[in-house]
């Protein structure tokens, strides 16, 4: 681990500049290589070899009245910014989450958290193509964790994007011009009670989405959008070495139009085994359905509605094994998709086995 002194500069009078070295806080480097080798029938005919390389930048410091700070700097892949976060811990306020880049902010910390040996069912080597609930997890946001409840171990996490567009715009700059999505807020209810010894964690979420187009959508225009709303809850239950999960999420688009997608709605569940320090096994089931809305008709006040939704599914599942040895790591993960991207037919059947050798440093 590397640690970097950072350097100020400060201007004297206008004229002067000097160079002084600032103690507040500390960076840390870390870093990670991985090399995967993929097998499977998922339509992979060349090279079936691939690496990954990330760095993290850590800084953190405090401040005179007891709080801390920090931020996180995540670069992975060939020098692609992943996340970026910077924190503040209070002594009596909780701690505030300034996200950008897909920090999972909100319920976007909570799209799956079911056990795993290495990676979630959707993520580890198959293309899934299912649509999780994320919230404002991805755009740039807010978040206000409040104090841990005694006893009860419960906290509430409270996220907010100014526009929950999907964007994370740099300095000085803005993002989503002319876009219709208004702002986002998730709320998160996370329980863990102390008598239990941390052996059951309880969790649920919700989140909107705010639609800046007017109107009430009365009358015939279908076109128009209204709030996007999403939701999540999951338990996990750990006895002994094993962990086994369930989980829920759902999304509502809030659109009306003949046709378009109405909602998603996932379910997730996975028990893991830890054989030693070392060693740790899992199984994960992951299945989404894709609802659209059906045909229209018209009430006595000649409101338009649409009912009959038809509806499309996908289904994923993944054996995966994970061993350790100080900074270096092997991982086996054997999966299958049936109906990838929620189309069903030739070409969205999968199976594929992936190997993998991590390094930290």
């Amino acid at each position: 681990m590397n640690k970097l002194t950072k350097i100020g500069v400060s201007a004297l009078c206008g004229s002067l500049a000097t160079m002084s070295a600032v103690n507040a806080g500390t960076m840390d480097v870390t870093g990670s290589s991985t090399l995967t080798w993929l097998a499977g029938n998922e339509g992979v005919t060349g090279n079936p070899l691939g690496m990954d390389t990330g760095l993290s930048f850590i800084g953190s410091g405090e401040l005179d009245n007891g709080s801390t700070f920090g931020v996180t700097i995540t670069n992975t892949d060939k020098s692609v910014f992943s996340a970026g976060n910077i924190n503040i811990d209070t002594p009596s306020f909780g701690s505030f989450k300034m996200s950008f880049i897909e920090g999972g902010n909100g319920i976007g910390g909570y799209d799956d958290n079911v056990p795993t040996a290495w990676e979630e069912t959707w993520g580890a080597g198959v293309t899934v193509g299912a649509n999780m609930a994320k919230g404002v997890g991805s755009s740039s946001s807010i978040m206000w964790t409040l104090p841990t409840l005694p006893v009860l171990g419960a906290t509430v996490k409270v996220a907010y994007a100014p526009r929950n567009d999907g964007t994370s715009p740099t300095d000085k700059a803005g993002g989503g011009a002319g876009t219709s999505i208004g702002s986002g807020t998730d709320i998160v209810l996370d329980i863990s009670p102390e008598l239990a010894g941390g052996a059951f964690n309880l969790f649920g979420g919700y989140s909107i989405t705010a639609d800046v187009v007017t109107g009430d959508h009365a009358g015939s225009n279908t076109a128009e959008k209204s709030d996007r709303e999403e939701a999540t809850a999951g338990v996990i239950l750990t006895i002994g070495p094993v962990k086994a999960g369930f989980q829920r999420t759902a999304e509502f688009s809030g659109t009306r139009t003949p046709g378009s997608t109405d909602y998603y709605a996932n379910t997730m569940w996975g028990v893991s085994f830890n054989v030693n320090d070392n060693l740790s096994l899992s199984y994960g089931d992951f299945k989404s359905d894709k609802g659209y809305h059906g045909k229209s008709v018209s009430d006595s006040n000649n409101a338009v509605w649409n009912t009959a939704r038809d509806m499309d599914f996908l289904s994923a599942n993944s054996w995966q094994l994970a061993y350790t040895m100080g900074g270096a790591s092997i991982k086996v993960a054997q999966s299958e998709v049936d109906n990838s991207a929620y189309v069903s037919g030739t070409g969205s059947d999968f199976e594929a086995t992936v190997v993998s050798l991590g390094l930290a440093f």
